[in-house]
């Protein structure tokens, strides 16, 4: 059982610096707008439904929370080409550029956690971040 618990507890890890991080900065954007405009930044336009299933969250919460992003300029929407009645949304540029600069603020205000790093423990985070990133991309593609 030891892997599953490193892995538990790598996950448990990321979940708390993300919150240490939306603390530090202040941010008051929810969470779900910025792992949204992730999504549509990794995976291209998406229908609504689509879009719910990646982010695990409600269908009528997507619809909430695309409408609240559409309102704010950072997503567009537009109906599917093969069915009238389904929205796809894609992210615009203003909302690709608050991302990015959601993400280095984020990096700024985490900065100083890791600062006394030495290289050798920035190389396993590193190569953390590598496998986590090829584990869920292979996970993603399967689905």
């Amino acid at each position: 059982m030891q892997h599953a618990d490193d892995i538990l507890r790598l996950l448990v890890g990321a979940h708390a610096l993300t919150r240490v991080a939306s603390v530090e900065t202040r941010n008051e954007a929810p969470a779900a707008q910025w792992r949204t405009l992730v999504l549509l930044r990794d995976h291209g336009p998406q229908r609504i439904g689509d879009l719910a299933a990646l982010s695990r969250v409600t269908q009528p919460g997507m619809t909430r929370l695309v409408a609240q992003m559409a309102d704010a300029g950072l997503v567009d929407r537009g109906a599917d080409a093969t069915d009238s009645r389904a929205t796809v949304v894609s992210a615009t540029d203003a909302g690709l550029s608050a991302l990015e600069e959601w993400l280095r603020v984020l990096s700024e205000a985490l900065a100083p956690r890791f600062s006394d790093l030495d290289e050798n423990e920035w190389e396993t985070i590193r190569r953390a971040a590598d496998i986590v990133g090829a584990r869920t991309r292979t996970a993603e593609a399967a689905r």
